[in-house]
């Protein structure tokens, strides 16, 4: 039983302002039926002692902790950079202006 007809399928591209054909729009709604009915059977089978989950796989984070540290002297960052003036980076003109 299909459950997203080629009607609806035509109404949602219209207010989304898509052109399809004919074709496209038979496809889209048994494709889009497929979906539902996929999300259907998940919902069957989903039961309140199943926790819900975004990622099959518990992530953690792999990031250090955000320490406050001292920041380099202002002479050991210029002295990597490839030009210098005033004790500010250098760097070409982009805009017009002076």
């Amino acid at each position: 039983m299909s459950t997203i007809s080629r009607d609806e399928v035509a109404r949602v591209a219209g207010l989304a302002r898509i052109d399809l054909r004919s074709d496209e729009v038979d496809r889209l709604a048994g494709e889009l039926d497929v979906i539902v009915e996929s999300i259907a059977r998940v919902s069957q089978v989903a039961t309140a002692d199943v926790p819900a989950t975004s990622h099959p796989i518990p992530l953690t984070n792999v990031f250090r902790d955000d320490v406050p540290q001292q920041p380099l002297p202002q002479q050991d960052v210029l002295a990597a950079a490839p030009a210098q003036e005033d004790g500010r980076f250098l760097v070409p003109q982009i805009l017009g202006e002076e």
